[in-house]
Formats: C-alpha cells, sequence, structure tokens
C-alpha cells in the first residue's frame, strides 16, 4: 500500500475533476451527443490514463527524467493535437440539431485511452503521482498498480459529473448558434487548459 494513501486520494480527486482537456472534451461531446454517447470517452479516459500511470511509474518515469528533450517533444505533440481538437471543437456541430454545421461526433474508447499519451496534463500527473506518493522501500510495484487503479476508479465520476454538466448545457441551448457558441466556448477553454504545460 502506498504511503500516505488518503492524502493520494484526495490528490487524485481533485486533479481528475478540475478543468483539463479530457474533462472539458468529455463535456463538450455531452452537450453535443448526450451522456450515453460519451460513456466509451468517459471509460477511454478512466482506464487509460490508470494504465498511464503504472506504465509510467514501472519504466518510463526515469528515462523522461533523464532526458528532458524527449519529455519536451512529447509535450509539444501533445499541445498540438489538442489545440487541432479545440480547433475540430469549435468549427463543429450537434448532432441533435439538424442545421449544425457537422457533427460533433463523440470520442470512442481506445482514442479517448490513446489520447492520454499526448495529453501533457496526463503526463505531469503521472509523473508527479509515481514519484510523489510512493516509497520505493515498501514495494513499487504493488505501490504503483494501487495507484494506477485508484486513479481509473475516481476518473468516472469526476467525467460523469463534467457530461452532466455538459448535457445539461446541451438541453439549454437549443439554437444551432447557441450551441457553437458552446462549442467556441469549450474549445477556448480547452486551450487555456493546455497552454501552462506548454509555456513551462
Amino acid at each position: 500500500m502506498p504511503p500516505h494513501i488518503a492524502a493520494f486520494a484526495l490528490f487524485a480527486f481533485a486533479t481528475s475533476v478540475t478543468p483539463g482537456p479530457n474533462n472539458i472534451m468529455v463535456a463538450t461531446s455531452a452537450a453535443n451527443n448526450g451522456v450515453r454517447a460519451t460513456v466509451p470517452h468517459m471509460l477511454g479516459i478512466a482506464l487509460g490514463f490508470g494504465v498511464m500511470v503504472v506504465i509510467v511509474g514501472l519504466g518510463l518515469a526515469g528515462p523522461l527524467a533523464a532526458h528532458p528533450g524527449l519529455h519536451t517533444a512529447l509535450r509539444w505533440v501533445g499541445g498540438a493535437w489538442i489545440l487541432w481538437i479545440a480547433w475540430s471543437i469549435a468549427r463543429a456541430g450537434s448532432v441533435t440539431l439538424p442545421d449544425g454545421p457537422s457533427r460533433a461526433a463523440p470520442m470512442g474508447f481506445a482514442a479517448a485511452a490513446l489520447f492520454q499519451w499526448v495529453n501533457p496534463k496526463a503526463w505531469i500527473m503521472a509523473v508527479a503521482t509515481t514519484t510523489t506518493y510512493t516509497a520505493p522501500e515498501n514495494g513499487l510495484v504493488a505501490q504503483i498498480l494501487v495507484l494506477g487503479t485508484m486513479f481509473t476508479v475516481l476518473a468516472i465520476p469526476c467525467t460523469l459529473l463534467w457530461s452532466l454538466f455538459g448535457a445539461g448545457a446541451g438541453r439549454v441551448l437549443r439554437s444551432p448558434l447557441q450551441l457553437r457558441t458552446f462549442n467556441a466556448v469549450m474549445a477556448a477553454l480547452l486551450v487555456l487548459s493546455v497552454l501552462p504545460s506548454l509555456a513551462r
């Protein structure tokens, strides 16, 4: 069991529920497609990030720390992809409104899981988690498995909250113009959520 498990649970919840690329994309998807269509996206985030924490903790944290250039390159590739997603969100219409410009299709399970590997916030959280909340003398593998599992479990209710928020906004925004405006605002928030990672 990792030391300070209660502190880690608070950390995991706080980082999973606060605004970031994953939650903003989930809210946007639910606003445009509904909660049910967004469930694969939410599950992909939960399992994808949990697996990422385990893989980073068991092998990638050291090489990334030893080769800052690799970490920087991954951060910029991820930032560029997030900016492209933000652009796509800003231009998308709703599947529920027939005169929207295009379908804002929900992200699937596999794409959401793979997205964690180019999400700068996910990298920062995974490295911080595996270096801060483990003690090498206490059996590192078991600790990292616990941390990854806890992130997976906690991500589900956190992303569900964001999807419910998005779905509620989608019910209020009844015209194509209103929904496009919502999408543009969420796209701007997505850009803002990634800028601190890119500015480091």
